[in-house]
């Protein structure tokens, strides 16, 4: 096998803004729905950066530059498929190599190179999963944006969290997790440096 190409993306967080409280409601109906649909036996994996006030994205781009960040993402998805809306992918400029690049889109016809496209994010898990057995993968994994987050977020049975000791204005954020519905398996955490911030990585557990 040839070697994978050392590429490392910038994550891209959607313009997806806190939800109102009217919203919640609906965006939990809308997550009950989708675990029904997906019917999935491997685990589906939220994978993100964010600030200490959950801010994921300011103007589509990442408030700080954490180069051991893009490294972790890069390990942690390497030879898995992954999940993501369509700003991601375009904020990512082309397909990341060693994955199965699913991107789901509303938009009917839309064609991009390197990518299968997925109308919801039910048929982009379903796909997810038949890849993934016949890869021997493990994990699903689903790499932002915002609503995409939001939108899985029930589902999900796993969260790696990159936890970044800043707190940036922003335009996009991770939703909120409950730790009566999520326990933190692990943390390992990271000193600032002159550099960059403290940071840690978290995987956190559906209870």
């Amino acid at each position: 096998m040839a070697p994978l190409a050392d590429v490392v993306p910038l994550r891209d967080t959607g313009a997806y803004h806190r939800p109102r409280p009217s919203s919640v409601g609906f965006l939990s109906q809308a997550a009950a729905g989708i675990l029904a649909a997906m019917n999935k036996t491997l685990p589906l994996c939220l994978i993100a950066a964010l600030a200490q006030n959950r801010v994921i994205g300011r103007d589509n781009q990442l408030p700080w530059h954490l180069p051991a960040d893009l490294k972790h993402f890069k390990a942690m998805t390497l030879g898995k498929p992954i999940i993501m809306g369509r700003k991601t992918w375009d904020s990512l400029g082309r397909p990341l190599p060693g994955r199965l690049n699913l991107v789901v889109s509303r938009q009917s016809g839309l064609v991009l190179e390197g990518a299968e496209v997925l109308p919801s994010l039910e048929a982009a898990v379903q796909r997810a999963e038949a890849w993934a057995r016949e890869e021997d993968a493990e994990e699903l994994m689903l790499i932002g944006g915002a609503q995409l987050y939001a939108e899985g977020l029930t589902a999900a049975d796993r969260l790696y969290l990159t936890r970044v000791e800043l707190a940036p204005e922003g335009d996009a954020y991770f939703p909120e997790v409950s730790q009566q519905e999520w326990r933190l398996a692990s943390s390992i955490e990271h000193e600032a440096t002159t550099d960059t911030p403290a940071y840690a990585f978290e995987v956190w557990e559906k209870r």
